[in-house]
């Protein structure tokens, strides 16, 4: 990994970490089974635009802020923000578009935690409806805020490149 991707995975592994502990309870959405901790994925989804190692590290640190805060389960559905970090990395850096990366990555992150909460006792009804399409909605959200952060970033990074 070179400096800068160190240096910024370690800045959005921060707020993986932070917006789940600081505003778990604020940010919330509870329909149990599921819950959600709005903006909880812009830190994964920002860190796909620099590098697939980035994303898992960032994708760690996410999982490590809900275990903290949330417990087991939870942490053990924010792991799968390893996985779609990884894959949405890889496209970023084969050229896809971001708004194509989130839309591809919005299936596999609902799929994989809905996989995630079944040996935990849930039915089929809770695990694919209200945990998987919760899922996906909740990365639909955090995608629209993301590309805006995104858009905000390279208007700044222009703002101290250009003349």
């Amino acid at each position: 990994m070179k400096t800068n991707e160190i240096v910024l995975g370690g800045l959005l592994t921060a707020l993986a970490l932070v917006i789940p502990m600081a505003f778990g309870g604020i940010l919330s959405i509870v329909i149990p089974p599921f819950s959600a901790t709005l903006a909880a994925h812009v830190p994964i989804m920002l860190s796909m635009t620099i590098s697939p190692l980035t994303a898992i590290m960032v994708g760690l640190g996410s999982s490590l802020g809900f275990l903290i805060k949330l417990g087991p389960i939870i942490a053990a559905r924010a792991l799968v923000h390893v996985v779609f970090g990884f894959v949405g990395a890889l496209l970023y850096k084969k050229g896809k578009p971001f708004y194509q990366i989130l839309l591809i990555t919005l299936p596999i992150h609902g799929i994989g935690e809905a996989l995630i909460v079944l040996p935990f006792g849930l039915s089929l009804y809770d695990a694919g409806l209200v945990v998987g399409i919760g899922t996906m909605l909740h990365h639909a959200i955090d995608s629209v805020i993301s590309l805006g952060v995104l858009k905000q970033l390279t208007l700044v990074k222009k703002s101290f490149t250009s003349p």
